[in-house]
C-alpha cells in the first residue's frame, strides 16, 4: 500500500517556482490534480499559464523531479493539459494581489 498522498505530492510540487512570475506552481493554480496508484506511481495533471510558454519542458521536468524526491515514489508522469484553460482566478489570493488582479 502506498503511503504517499496528494498532500505530499502538492507539497513537493510547491517547491517548483515559475521563474517568470516568482510564484510556485501550486499557488498559481497550475496543478490540476495528482493521481497516485497503489504502487505509488504518480501522475501529475497540470497546465501552464500560456501555450507558448518557453519553459514548457523545463517546468514539466522540474515537477517530475520534485515528485521523484518523495520517499517510496514509483514512476512519475506529468501530463500538460489545456482544458480548462488557466486564468488568474485559479491562483491563490496572494498571487492575484501581487499580479494586480485583486
Amino acid at each position: 500500500m502506498c503511503k504517499i498522498g496528494k498532500d505530499d505530492a502538492y507539497k513537493a510540487i510547491s517547491k517548483v517556482i515559475d521563474p517568470e512570475v516568482g510564484f510556485n506552481l501550486v499557488e498559481m493554480g497550475l496543478i490540476y490534480d495528482t493521481i497516485i496508484d497503489e504502487n505509488c506511481n504518480v501522475k501529475v495533471v497540470m497546465t501552464l499559464s500560456t501555450r507558448g510558454c518557453p519553459l514548457h519542458q523545463m517546468i514539466t521536468q522540474w515537477v517530475k523531479e520534485a515528485v521523484e524526491t518523495l520517499d517510496g515514489v514509483g514512476d512519475v508522469e506529468v501530463e500538460v493539459v489545456w482544458e480548462p484553460a488557466w486564468n488568474i482566478s485559479m491562483a491563490d489570493d496572494n498571487v492575484k494581489r501581487a499580479l494586480g488582479a485583486l
